[in-house]
C-alpha cells in the first residue's frame, strides 16, 4: 500500500483552507459586522486578519504551556476583540475541538489515549456539555461575560496549584472500571519499561466530569484543564495516559456542545474559520519548538494571561 507524505496532506489542507477562506468569509460580513461597535472605523476584514494572527500565536503559545487553546482563545478575544460573546464561544469550541481530534489518532496508535477509559466520561461530559450551551445561549451576555472571568481566574489558580504524578499508585479498581475493563499498558521510552496501569474512584471522576462538561459547553472552552487532574491526581491514570485521554474526551464534549451553537446561529465562518486555521498552523510549530523552550517560564506567562482576561471580563460583565 503507498504511505501518503503527512506533510503533503497539512500543506495540501492549508491551501485549500487559504483558497476558501475568501469564499466563506465574504457571506458572513455583513451578519458578523452587526456584532462589531457602532461607528467603529476600522474595516471588518482588520479584525479578522488580527484574530488569524493572534490564533496562530495562541496555537504555540498552548502547546508551550500545555493547555487546550479554548481556554485561552474565549476569555481573550471576547476580552479584547469586538465579537459579540455567542459567536466567540461557538468559535472557541471549534478550536479545542480541532487541536484534539488533529492529535486523536496518533496518541491512539501510540497506545496513550484509551477509549475504554474516555467513553463513559465522554457519555456524561457530552450530556453535560449540551445542556450548558443550551443554558449558556439563554443567558445575558454581560452574565456569561461576569461568570467567565470568575471561571477563568478560578482555572488559573487551579493551574498554579494543580500538582501531577507520573506514576500513581492505584491499589485496587472500583467495581466499575472492573466491570468496564478501564486498564492498559504503555511503553515509556523514558524508562525503557511497559507501564501497566488501573484506574479507580471512576464514580466520583463520572460526577466530577459532569460538571466539568457543563462548564466548557456554557462557556465554549476546552477542558483540557480540568481533565488532566481529575483522570490523574483522582484516578490515577498516568501522566501521560491522562494528557491523551483528555483530548478524545475534549473532542467529544466539544462536537456535542458545538451542534447547539450551530443550531443557534453562533457560529460564524468569518471568525471561526481564521481561528481555527490559525491555531492549527501555530500548534505545528509548537510542538516542533516545545523541546527547546523552557515550558515552566511559558506557563506562568500564560497564567498571567488568564488573569489579565479574566479581570477584563469581570469588569465587561459589570459594565465598567
Amino acid at each position: 500500500m503507498t504511505r501518503v507524505d503527512g506533510k503533503k496532506i497539512w500543506w495540501f489542507l492549508a491551501a485549500v483552507l487559504l483558497t476558501a477562506m475568501p469564499l466563506v468569509l465574504a457571506p458572513e460580513a455583513a451578519a458578523a459586522a452587526a456584532s462589531l461597535p457602532a461607528g467603529g472605523e476600522t474595516s471588518w476584514w482588520i479584525w479578522v486578519l488580527l484574530l488569524f494572527i493572534f490564533s496562530f500565536f495562541l496555537g504555540i503559545v498552548s502547546v508551550l504551556a500545555g493547555v487546550g487553546g479554548g481556554v485561552l482563545f474565549v476569555p481573550i478575544v471576547s476580552s479584547f476583540f469586538p465579537f459579540h460573546l455567542d459567536f466567540v464561544r461557538g468559535a472557541g469550541l471549534l478550536v479545542a475541538l480541532s487541536g484534539a481530534l488533529s492529535a486523536g489518532p496518533s496518541l491512539l496508535r501510540k497506545g496513550l489515549a484509551d477509549l475504554k477509559l474516555s467513553l463513559p466520561l465522554s457519555l456524561i461530559g457530552s450530556i453535560s456539555s449540551v445542556a450548558g450551551a443550551i443554558v449558556g445561549l439563554r443567558m445575558s451576555a454581560d452574565s456569561v461575560q461576569l461568570l467567565l472571568g470568575i471561571a477563568i481566574i478560578a482555572i488559573a489558580v487551579i493551574m498554579m496549584k494543580a500538582g501531577k504524578s507520573g506514576y500513581p499508585e492505584v491499589g485496587e479498581s472500583d467495581v466499575i472500571a472492573r466491570a468496564l475493563g478501564i486498564s492498559g499498558s504503555y511503553y515509556e521510552p523514558t524508562i525503557d519499561k511497559t507501564i501497566n496501569w488501573k484506574v479507580h474512584r471512576t464514580p466520583l471522576g463520572l460526577v466530577l466530569f459532569f460538571f466539568i462538561g457543563f462548564i466548557g459547553g456554557m462557556f465554549g472552552m476546552g477542558a483540557g484543564w480540568a481533565n488532566v487532574p481529575v483522570l490523574n491526581l483522582l484516578m490515577g491514570a498516568p501522566l501521560k495516559i491522562a494528557v491523551a485521554t483528555s483530548g478524545l474526551v475534549l473532542s467529544m464534549n466539544g462536537a456535542a456542545a458545538a451542534w447547539i451553537y450551530i443550531y443557534k446561529g453562533a457560529v460564524l465562518p468569518l471568525i471561526a474559520v481564521p481561528a481555527v486555521g490559525g491555531v492549527m498552523l501555530g500548534s505545528k510549530i509548537g510542538a516542533r519548538i516545545l523541546s527547546k523552550v523552557n515550558t515552566g517560564s511559558v506557563r506562568i506567562i500564560v497564567i498571567i494571561m488568564m488573569v489579565i482576561a479574566g479581570l477584563r471580563s469581570i469588569t465587561k460583565g459589570l459594565g465598567l
